[in-house]
């Protein structure tokens, strides 16, 4: 079973989610690292290293994004339109995790390319269950090709 650690970057323009995922991660003892950006201007930026993340030790490439869909500058949809239309960024998986229970949501989410879509626990410790249950999936038993790009 494959148990080795899987880097994961938080898109969420709310700090208490992303502090609130992080500590779930932790909990959970799922074994990652975590990297966070605020909206989609700054996860675009992030992936295709231009600005302050042009350093691949601060900015190596995710094997996971978790998305939040209402961001501002660029939201959720827009940002996984970009991901995955993108030859170089479209291989990495990307979590819907959003408070949205919208089906039109849901519908455009998977046609762009969305690994899952998952709406977001109302606690936290439905947060933690959720981390557990993602992590024992993309860590244990997905397999990542071995990119040289970290």
């Amino acid at each position: 079973m494959n148990t080795k650690a899987i880097t994961i970057l938080i898109a969420d323009d709310d700090e208490d989610d992303r502090l609130l995922t992080q500590d779930a991660l932790i909990e959970s003892r799922v074994l990652n690292t975590l990297y966070s950006v605020e909206d989609g201007v700054e996860l675009l930026e992030y992936l295709n290293r231009e600005g302050k993340y042009q350093d691949k030790a601060i900015s190596p490439r995710p094997d996971l994004i978790l998305l939040d869909l209402n961001m501002p500058r660029k939201d959720g949809r827009e940002a996984l339109k970009e991901i995955k239309s993108n030859p170089e960024l479209k291989g990495i998986p990307v979590v819907i995790l959003t408070t949205s229970k919208q089906e039109e949501d849901k519908v455009k989410g998977y046609n762009l390319g969305a690994a899952s879509y998952i709406t977001k626990p109302v606690n936290f410790e439905g947060l933690v269950e959720l981390m557990k249950t993602l992590g024992k999936y993309w860590i244990e038993f997905v397999e990542f090709p071995v990119s040289e790009d970290k």
